[in-house]
């Protein structure tokens, strides 16, 4: 049976609160750091948000009180009445009470009649698990009405006098993020008999936890293991648990990045698996957390040839937070009240969530109450799960594109894989030393220095009909033949002997790195090095500028410190897109292209291997 959303609703409590007046109602910690509070808000791009606190700190509303009014509005949306509702279901972070489920305390406020109800737990997500379970229950015809609803009154847990003496930088960034509202939506069997409705294609929600830590989570000590005795409920009373910090809210920030390549991952999956056409989106409603995340996302959907237009994108982040389970929710609102849809519409919900790496998409039809028989987007599963490499009979840019969608998985994996490395998390997280910085310098210095050697070698091995791309290759390794004197410079600009560096050995996966790259190298036509480079500059391109910034911030460097970071965080983006016309153009067949992700799956495992080696050295 189908499903349609009927009526969306959205509840924020209060008068929307300027950045200028957050700590009147949150309240400030003793020695937090006002430039840490300027930064994060200028990174997150949060202008205003709502609090159902009082300028004193005292809560105004309850987290179920936000619920029912969200839920009343979508009902009124969708002309039904609360006692026509068969199933409640409810996502939150965290509800007013331990126990019982949050839907049973919302249930009990809205009433309307006995209900079938479920509550999901979680973080974003479990506002689209309510969504779901709603869905599901609509199309076997176990209800003919549901409503879903996502609520989030987390404002009380940022009060000032929640964190004591200091709140560390992991609990104290959420503080400057997070606000209150919630969402709901009517799903039913039939659509809107006038009007606007939106017909559910299809949803989707996977979880990774398998594959990451915890990163997004409250209940334990900031850095601990969840074992056995470990958490807040073991402890001897819960105020010892408070005075620990362990009640407090908290983001590992070391590895909250890889959510952005966890989510295009699953985007291109779903695009491959003929679920998503990105030429056919309208409207893309995306809840990422901060706009600090919109510019990696963008760039990642774009070099895998995926890329939705961004002025069919949509956020109301600036203007009403982030609200959590709510978000997709209260965008949704704004979006479908406000006018923004038109019958024949695709619509295209994307909800990450860094709680511990789960990410899910929803897929709608705008469809009008007198022709609800708008088509369907196919969905095939011939390629699902089956490496998508060019095809020999696939016109040229059919190959270009699998190409760019393997390549970008492959840099998906590696993101992911340099989350889970030493020194990487503890350049994200702050905790850098001057002695990691001075370690990664001494480590990529060998690996730097060989570069330009591989690439001049795989130039001498390009026969006749490459000509024009040997040229290329020589005039990449001239450019990048002396970087390493840089690297060196730097070096003993942080306090390093330059002796120390010149006689370094190389790390167990240096050595693996340098290996297979000469390897490759003395091939005949070795183009498969390309995937080498997709690899190697990406990483200049995407994060060499970035942990400049930071182990500036960190280490107070000067630039005459860190200029080979900063420079390849320019110069490596004219060679990444250099390389991206070679890898569009004749010269990279389906044979070739084929080579060339093998090369970049490769280059990606040893290159995490060298970071995981800086340690261990």
């Amino acid at each position: 049976m189908d499903a349609f959303i009927t009526g969306v609703g959205s509840y924020l409590p209060g008068a929307p609160i300027g950045n200028d007046e957050l700590e009147r109602f949150i309240g400030t910690i003793p020695g937090s750091s006002d430039r840490l509070r300027q930064k994060m808000l200028a990174a997150n791009g949060i202008e205003k948000r709502h609090y159902a606190l009082d300028r004193q700190g005292q809560s105004t509303m309850l987290n179920e009180e936000l619920a029912e009014l969200a839920i009343r509005a979508a009902l009124r949306n969708a002309a039904q009445s609360v006692e026509e509702v068969g199933l409640l279901a409810t996502g939150t972070s965290q509800g007013d009470l331990p126990v019982p489920g949050f839907a049973s305390m919302v249930h009990g406020r809205l009433g309307g009649g006995p209900k079938q109800i479920l509550s999901a737990g979680g973080v974003c997500c479990s506002g689209i698990a309510a969504l779901q379970a709603v869905e599901d229950a609509v199309r076997l015809g176990r209800h003919a009405v549901g409503v879903a609803v996502g609520s989030e009154m987390v404002s009380r847990t940022l009060r000032a006098h929640r964190f004591g003496s200091h709140a560390g930088f992991d609990a104290e960034f959420l503080r400057w993020m997070l606000s209150d509202g919630a969402g709901a939506v009517v799903i039913e069997g039939r659509p809107r008999a006038t009007g606007l409705s939106l017909r559910l294609d299809w949803s989707y929600l996977v979880s990774h936890a398998d594959r990451f830590d915890v990163c997004m989570y409250a209940g334990v000590n900031a850095g601990d293991q969840v074992l056995a005795g470990s958490t807040w409920q073991d402890q001897p009373t819960p105020a010892g648990a408070h005075a620990d910090g362990m009640l407090n809210l908290r983001q590992d920030t070391s590895i909250l990045s890889a959510i952005v390549a966890v989510g295009v991952e699953e985007y291109v999956g779903l695009v491959r698996d003929g679920r998503i056409d990105p030429g056919a989106i309208d409207h893309l409603l995306i809840h990422y957390s901060s706009e600090y995340f919109r510019p990696d996302i963008v760039r990642l959907m774009t070099e895998a040839g995926l890329m939705i237009p961004e002025e069919k994108w949509y956020t109301n982040l600036a203007e009403r937070g982030n609200t959590g389970a709510a978000s997709i929710y209260v965008m949704l609102e704004e979006a479908f009240n406000g006018g923004r849809f038109r019958p024949g519409d695709r619509v295209l919900l994307m909800v990450p969530e860094s709680g511990r790496f789960s990410v899910s998409f929803v897929h709608l039809t705008c469809v009008d109450g007198d022709e609800p028989d708008i088509p369907r987007t196919t969905f095939s599963t011939a390629d699902a799960g089956s490496p998508a490499t060019p095809r020999p009979t696939e016109p040229k840019e059919a190959q270009s594109q699998r190409l760019f969608e393997d390549l970008a998985l492959v840099w998906a994996a590696f993101e992911q894989d340099l989350a889970n490395v030493p020194i990487v998390r503890r350049i994200e997280s702050g905790q850098a030393t001057m002695d990691d910085y001075r370690n990664l310098l001494l480590n990529l210095r060998q690996q730097v220095m060989e570069g330009a050697r591989w690439i001049t070698r795989a130039a001498s091995n390009l026969t006749v009909e490459h000509t024009d791309l040997r040229a290329e290759f020589i005039d990449h390794a001239a450019e990048e033949q002396k970087d390493f004197r840089m690297l060196e410079r730097d070096f003993v600009a942080a306090g390093g002997d330059i002796e120390d560096i010149l006689t370094a050995r190389k790390n167990p996966g240096s050595e693996a790195l340098s290996a297979f790259m000469f390897n490759q190298a003395s091939r005949e036509n070795p183009l498969d090095l390309l995937g080498a480079m997709y690899i190697i500059e990406g990483l200049g391109a995407n994060k060499a500028s970035r942990w400049a910034g930071l182990f500036k911030d960190q280490l107070d460097l000067t630039s005459d410190q860190i200029s080979f970071l900063e420079y390849h965080g320019g110069a490596d983006e004219e060679h990444t897109a250099k390389m991206f016309e070679i890898l569009r153009s004749p010269v990279v067949t389906a044979d070739v292209a084929r080579s060339i992700v093998q090369t970049a799956t490769v280059v990606a495992r040893l290159y995490a291997l060298q970071l995981e080696d800086v340690d261990r050295g």
